[in-house]
Formats: structure tokens, sequence, C-alpha cells
């Protein structure tokens, strides 16, 4: 042991039994690369690491998260990678498959919904349906889930990067913060909601984890498991429900454009919201992903009969340049 004391001591690699076992950081080396995928896990990333690390996206905005590809400047991009975080639950698939070809041995792929949920947990729905075997993954709009997405990022770059600890500490101490007050504001907007309309129609099924925290119900979710549109008699039976049910708002998004969500909200005469988003931040000074579901909440609870100013309070602030 003595022969490699000096080393694991200077250098940035720790060492068991003589193995290279992963990245340590030590003052005065250059920040930690983490590499991150989706906008609203970019983002809770970098509220934690602000300061210490330093954090890439690789998925743009407006793209549609569970079809991208990497592209072949991304691969520059993981190879260097100090630590990948990824949502998981297969919503990165190409993603992962491409983090594993390519990080540095010792590079930890941390997949936080795989951290977060056991297996019991995971939910299936139409637009990811058990037979298919990939479970939901948008997990994040349960704001008590994204918490823990929080304080595992902070345990994973503490882990990295142990001379930052305090520092990923405090930075997650103030976002939990954030979280808890967005929390509290989305109950206080589903109360505001007459109960005979706390129940959700989305064309892609971003609400699944979100709905049994706050007491609404995912009715209808239109887009089927591969994307496409669904068939006639799908239509049929959602418009049945619509009318049934009286649901006053059908919510889309720009990212995932439906000329059927449209027809169906046209012939069961619900109004049809297409500027929910999943993953994609607002424009400055709210680039948030607190901004993106403050906007959200506004948007869902003023068309379904509520108060939109329920969050008006929230600090949707993005992180300065």
């Amino acid at each position: 042991m003595e022969g490699t004391a000096w080393l694991a001591r200077f250098a940035p690699w720790c060492f068991s039994a003589l193995a290279l076992c992963g990245p340590v950081w030590a003052a005065g080396m250059e920040k930690p690369r983490v590499v991150t995928t989706v906008a609203p896990i970019t983002d809770i990333v970098r509220h934690v690491a602000a300061g210490h690390a330093s954090v890439t996206g690789i998925v743009p905005p407006g793209t549609d998260s569970h079809t991208f590809e990497p592209v072949p400047s991304d691969v520059k991009i993981l190879a260097a990678a100090d630590i990948i975080i990824v949502n998981g639950l297969d919503l990165e698939l190409p993603t992962v498959g491409l983090a594993e070809k390519v990080k540095r041995a010792g590079v930890p792929l941390v997949q936080l919904g795989n951290r977060t949920l056991s297996r019991e947990e995971w939910r299936y729905d139409f637009s990811f349906p058990r037979a298919h075997g990939h479970p939901n993954p948008h997990l994040w709009p349960n704001i008590a889930l994204a918490m823990r997405y929080a304080e595992i990022v902070r345990d994973s770059l503490s882990s990295l990067d142990p001379g930052a600890k305090e520092g990923y500490a405090a930075n997650t101490a103030a976002y939990l913060a954030r979280l808890r007050q967005l929390d509290e504001a989305i109950f206080g907007c589903v109360r505001s909601i007459p109960e005979k309309h706390r129940k959700l129609v989305t064309y892609h099924d971003s609400f699944a984890y979100f709905a049994p925290r706050y007491g609404m119900q995912v009715v209808a979710a239109i887009q089927p498991a591969n994307f496409s549109e669904p068939g006639p008699q799908e239509v049929i039976r959602i418009i049945r429900q619509i009318r049934q049910e009286k649901i006053p708002a059908i919510f889309g998004s720009e990212v995932f454009p439906s000329r059927t969500a449209e027809q169906i909200a046209r012939e069961s005469g619900a109004r049809f919201i297409d500027q929910l988003s999943d993953d994609e931040l607002p424009p400055p000074p709210n680039d948030s992903f607190i901004g993106m579901m403050a906007a959200n909440m506004a948007i869902m609870t003023g068309s379904l009969g509520g108060d939109p100013r329920c969050v008006a309070h929230v600090d949707t602030r993005g992180l300065a340049p």
C-alpha cells in the first residue's frame, strides 16, 4: 500500500486493493464535469451543483425526450464526463446505451428514477403499457419525487467531490425550500378547482405520478405507446368519456402536436389547451423547473375552473448565467 499511497493522495482517483475505483476531487482542480439529459433534470442538477461543478444537458429544448437520439458531438461530451445523471426508467435508452459505451472507467451513471422508486411503485398506463415493459418515467411533476431527485444528486456529487460536500448540502437545502413552496402551492391550486373538474385528459401522460399526490385523476392519455396517433375506436371512447364526465379542458403540448387531440376537444365540447410542458423550461427570467411547473399549474388550474393566481407567490427564477 505504501507504493500507491502518494498517488491516492495527489491524483484525482481513489484506490482500493490497488484497483481504480473512480474520480475524487481535490482543492485546486478543475470543477467536475456533470452531464445530464432533459431540461428539468439538468435544472435540478444545476441548482444542487451551483458554484462547484459544471453541468451540461445534452437534450435540446423542445425535443421529444423519448425519441431523442444523441448526435456525434454528444459522444465527446459523454466521454469527458466525470459523472452522468439521467432520469432513468427507460426514458433515455439511446443516451444511456451510448454513455455506457463511451464513458471512462469508474465514471458513475446515476439513474434518478430507478433510485427513487421501487419496481413495485412504477406506473403503467395507455402511453406506457406494462406489456411493453417500460414504466411511465415522468416522476418530476410530483414535487415530492423531484425533492428526492435533488437529494440523490447532492449525495452523488458529494461522493464524487467530497471537498465541496458542504456547498452541495447548502445548495440543496436552499433548493428544497423552494420546492416545498411550490409543492404547497400546487396543493392550493388543486383545492381551488371544483372537485368534479379535478380530472386530467392529456395527450402524453406526463402526470401519472403528479395526479395521485395532489388529488387529481388522470382520466385518459391520448398518445399510444408507439408515439403515433390513437385509433378510431380509442378516439371515440375518449370523446364519450369526456362528454360523460363533463371535463372542461384537455391538455396537450407544443412538443407533441396532435390534430387528433384537437379533434377530440372539438367533438367532445372541451377546450384544447396545448401549452403544458413536461420537459421544456419557460423563457427567462422564469427559466427553471419550478418556473415550468408553476406555469403548468396556472394554465391547468385556470382551465379547470380554479384560481390561476395560486402560484403567483412562488419563486420561479432561473439561475443567473
